[in-house]
């Protein structure tokens, strides 16, 4: 029935299919940054946690019986130490994504989104009655110019802290844009949480900024936190607002308490250990630059390769040498790249292997 049009994604290398983890190759793809995913202790204080409730699930939406005193406790803990005044857990940061984008913006409102933001807001996107808009990757001259020439009742920019992608770190200015402008700023920190920050909370920590009414932050446990689900904070109105419109909050099954007690676990150790953390972060910043003389932003070392077919080779030629890299291709980037993950609880001296390798083999 798609036959045609798997020929076409077959040549043009862009035939992507799942396959199972190979455990014998050292994991530089994955985003889980922190190495959360196999820390055993974590796993043992969760299990014992939700062990000491009635129930281990959360049978049904938040709205019918599903709001359970595990998602209440992280959503209190996540309020308190990022300084907002509202929490809602979701099932992951696709649908927090599709909860925030479809929800917000109303007729005769403006949505602005960053032309890197994430697929899931872009789909979203298709489902509001408002205007929508995108501006030029982290250029904040052409959102301004946009906010300035256009007609709306109200704005909501969207933007992400570091972008997924390109390891970018969103610019500090789209902070008193938004703010200049009355406007709302959804800012995506599902790769940034964890990863930079005084506190390692992400761009808000990072940068200083202090929420205020107009400031949404969503952040998922999938990445650094190693868990499933995510996270919106924002001011008690819009929360309010969301938990009655938003219907991926509404309408799915509340988020797993599993998940989100190991998420719980993953902050509660991200904090003991902030410091030694850190540093870890900073000596694979300083072998990227070293070799590639590039300056990570957070952890994701994106190396272009320029085709799709040899951006694929290149991930061959790494796999015999024992690691897993990420090969990223149209159209999900407009360059064919490498995506490679310095992830913490890999030792350093391997890292410095596989850019020694790529230095040797890219020039």
């Amino acid at each position: 029935m798609y036959s045609k049009e798997l020929n076409a994604i077959n040549k043009s290398n862009r035939y992507r299919k799942r396959e199972l983890e190979d455990k014998d190759l050292i994991d530089f793809a994955s985003n889980d940054y922190l190495g959360f995913s196999s820390n055993k202790k974590l796993l043992e204080k969760t299990f014992e946690v939700v062990s000491s409730y009635v129930s281990h699930a959360p049978k049904s939406s938040q709205l019918v019986n599903g709001y359970h005193p595990i998602h209440q406790k992280f959503e209190n803990y996540l309020t308190n130490i990022n300084g907002f005044e509202n929490a809602i857990v979701a099932g992951s940061g696709f649908l927090a994504n599709i909860a925030l984008i479809e929800a917000l913006p109303r007729k005769k409102d403006l949505l602005i989104l960053d032309e890197q933001y994430h697929a899931s807001g872009v789909l979203a996107s298709k489902l509001v009655d408002a205007k929508v808009k995108y501006f030029r990757h982290n250029d904040m001259e052409n959102l301004e110019e946009i906010l300035l020439n256009s007609d709306f009742q109200r704005a909501i920019v969207a933007v992400e802290g570091i972008y997924s992608m390109s390891g970018d770190l969103v610019d500090r200015r789209v902070f008193d844009i938004c703010d200049r402008f009355n406007a709302l700023l959804i800012v995506d920190e599902a790769h940034s949480v964890g990863v930079v920050g005084k506190n390692l909370l992400g761009v808000f920590d990072l940068f200083g900024i202090k929420p205020k009414k107009n400031h949404i932050k969503m952040g998922t446990l999938g990445k650094a936190l190693g868990s499933y689900g995510a996270y919106i904070l924002s001011s008690s109105h819009i929360g309010e607002y969301l938990q009655n419109r938003a219907k991926s909050l509404i309408y799915a099954t509340a988020p797993s308490l599993l998940d989100i007690e190991l998420a719980n676990q993953g902050f509660l150790y991200m904090h003991k250990n902030t410091e030694e953390i850190s540093e870890q972060i900073y000596l694979r910043k300083e072998i990227t630059k070293k070799y590639f003389g590039y300056d990570m932003s957070g952890l994701i070392f994106p190396l272009e390769i320029q085709s799709s077919k040899d951006v694929l080779e290149m991930q061959k030629k790494l796999q015999k040498q024992g690691f897993s890299v990420g090969a990223i291709r149209p159209p999900t980037v407009e360059i064919a790249m490498l995506r490679i993950i310095p992830r913490i609880n890999i030792e350093k001296k391997v890292y410095e292997k596989i850019c020694r390798f790529l230095s040797e083999v890219k020039n």
